[in-house]
């Protein structure tokens, strides 16, 4: 099948053609625009409808659209996300179907990127699988018995509002939520409240100034510092890693799954976060299912948005 996908965010989108045939994709072209906030959503998805009929060798034979949500698969709409203001049920598979003629699929960017590691990545095989974002927020993608598990409206999967614990970084619009420890936010929360806690221990911490506010902390410079041996840096990722560990055996306890494939921070970072996330894990979550559940980085790195539009196509 010739496809192509649509990756629609709130700062670019991309347009990307493939071939996929059985278990094999291979990428052919990709074009790239800035998201456009002063037009219409009508409008922009026009645009990138434009710049596809650029790339396109011919009539693809489907497309696929991976969007960050909320949205409703089942009707094609885009339902208000966050990142994209005035996207306001949207009909967009309605939109690009009167162009093209052809099926037009849409998917929650989460869930897409499950089926992209599923079938081409890290999780290629599995039965049971569970994707996880870890990026700049914590999202997730259930397959379940073979099949993508997005729950009665598209909602099932969003582990980054998991509470565990009390208190604790903000993340997905609660405190100590598995997004708000494990993210790319919380990560920077965390880092600037250690960090503040060791000045007044008279110690300042190689990513950290008395001078500067918690905007000025990132996920990276911790990373970079944890990776140069600080040890508030590397405390910052220990925590983090223990409350992946806590969040890794809730998941492993209720849906017992052979793979959990963790992107982005996780896949960069794994040296950092995996030996205190595995001890949790092990003390938390029931030993029979730990045993039978591998947890791996992803393996599409950069392209997996590419991957997760085209195959939403044909999934």
């Amino acid at each position: 099948m010739y496809v192509a996908g649509f990756d629609i965010g709130g700062t670019k989108c991309a347009v990307i053609t493939a071939q996929c045939e059985g278990d094999a994709i291979t990428l052919e072209q990709k074009a790239v625009c800035p998201t456009d906030h002063s037009i219409s959503p009508a409008a922009m998805i026009d645009r990138m409808m434009d710049m596809a009929d650029g790339l396109l060798k011919r009539k693809p034979d489907a497309i696929g659209i991976s969007c960050g949500g909320p949205l409703d698969s089942r009707k094609g709409i885009i339902c208000s996300p966050p990142n994209l203001p005035g996207w306001d049920s949207v009909p967009i598979v309605a939109q690009m179907q009167a162009r093209y003629g052809v099926p037009v699929r849409l998917q929650n960017d989460a869930n897409a990127c499950a089926l992209a590691e599923w079938k081409y990545g890290a999780g290629k095989g599995c039965e049971n699988m569970i994707f996880m974002t870890f990026g700049t927020g914590m999202g997730g993608g259930l397959i379940l018995n073979g099949r993508l598990y997005a729950g009665t409206n598209d909602n099932a999967g969003e582990i980054g509002h998991l509470r565990l614990d009390r208190l604790g970084p903000a993340g997905y619009g609660k405190t100590g939520s598995f997004e708000g420890f494990c993210s790319g936010g919380g990560l920077a929360q965390l880092g600037y409240t250690m960090a503040v806690e060791q000045l007044q221990r008279g110690v300042c911490p190689a990513y950290f100034a008395p001078h500067m506010t918690a905007a000025d902390v990132t996920a990276k410079t911790v990373g970079d510092a944890a990776e140069a041996g600080d040890e508030t840096a590397l405390a910052v990722y220990r925590t983090c890693g223990e409350y992946l560990g806590r969040g890794l055996a809730l998941l492993v306890d209720v849906l017992n799954p052979e793979c959990i494939v963790i992107g982005s921070i996780f896949a960069r970072s794994r040296d950092l976060l995996w030996p205190a996330a595995e001890r949790v894990l092990r003390q938390e979550a029931l030993p029979g299912a730990v045993a039978c559940c591998r947890v791996v980085p992803a393996q599409l790195g950069e392209h997996i948005g590419d991957y997760a539009a085209c195959v939403t196509a044909v999934v």
